[in-house]
């Protein structure tokens, strides 16, 4: 497993689509996720330190597993299947482990409330992590980002996530914090 942290929420400014941006830690590659606009509000507000006036449903999540006596210890993005990632959010029940499966976006906002850590399963950064170059442009990863490792390349599909990160716009939702 690979542990990464949330390096940015980017939005398009063509098609305003959100993107989180998945960092490995202590290394140079990047994970970018397809994200819902509320899924990327909510990971947005705890990055930038903003408190909602009544509880979202992720914060709602962590409240009743604390009341629980159930501790979120790490969430992990463990598959990518046809453009699909698939996640789960790893909970300590007295020390019996459970796992829930979740949809990254949603595992991801619990976790950065929770502060846990965010893995990624190896095969899925083999896959789908790129490098961004001095210009935060996306190179291309060994294999090639939302196909099977084996499929041949679709140099039009890649270029068409080029061009998507060329127009994220940085300054919509900010950096991470640190």
């Amino acid at each position: 497993m690979i542990e990464t942290v949330v390096e940015s929420i980017r939005v398009s400014l063509v098609t305003q689509h959100r993107v989180v941006i998945l960092r490995e830690v202590g290394g140079d590659r990047h994970l970018p996720i397809w994200i819902g606009r509320f899924e990327a509000e909510a990971i947005a507000m705890v990055l930038q330190g903003v408190d909602a006036a009544r509880p979202l449903p992720y914060d709602l999540l962590t409240n009743v597993l604390g009341e629980l006596d159930t501790k979120i210890e790490h969430i992990v993005v463990s598959d990518l299947n046809q453009d699909v990632f698939y996640a789960a959010i790893i909970l300590d029940r007295s020390g019996s482990m459970v796992q829930i499966d979740s949809r990254p976006s949603d595992a991801i906002a619990v976790a950065v409330r929770a502060e846990v850590p965010i893995l990624v399963d190896e095969s899925v950064m083999d896959r789908a992590g790129i490098t961004m170059g001095d210009e935060d442009e996306a190179e291309a990863p060994a294999t090639r980002p939302f196909e099977e490792a084996d499929a041949p390349i679709d140099e039009e599909g890649l270029s068409a996530f080029r061009d998507f990160i060329d127009t994220l716009d940085l300054d919509d939702f900010g950096r991470r914090r640190d």
